[in-house]
């Protein structure tokens, strides 16, 4: 005997699942709009964060940017008029893997406007 105790596993446990799995997002954004790039970018940082989940685009209506998290809606560029914060939608992810009631983001930083 070597001591080699054979290939290590980095899956989760049983019991325990990877972050973020068993969440499910939905960003409908205007593409006219050029929100596409916004779309990517947070998707990018949020796959980032938590491999497991799912993402998927819609393409919505003028000027529109919502993020539903498992059903619910959780930020609207239409209410708030910019888009959301990487932080606080990742936040809303931990809450929605935890269990943990989500609430609506109200921050957002404003869109880039060209003068």
């Amino acid at each position: 005997m070597s001591g080699d105790t054979g290939p290590t596993s980095v899956a989760p446990s049983p019991g325990e699942t990877e972050p973020g799995r068993g969440v499910r997002i939905v960003v409908e954004y205007c593409e006219p709009c050029g929100f596409e790039a916004t779309y990517l970018e947070l998707a990018s940082a949020v796959k980032e964060q938590y491999p497991g989940i799912e993402i998927e685009s819609r393409l919505g209506g003028t000027g529109a940017f919502e993020i539903e998290i498992n059903g619910q809606l959780v930020f609207s560029k239409l209410e708030n008029g910019g888009f959301p914060y990487e932080k606080d939608l990742i936040e809303a992810i931990r809450r929605a893997s935890n269990g943990e009631p989500l609430e609506k983001i109200t921050n957002s930083r404003p869109p880039c406007v060209i003068l």
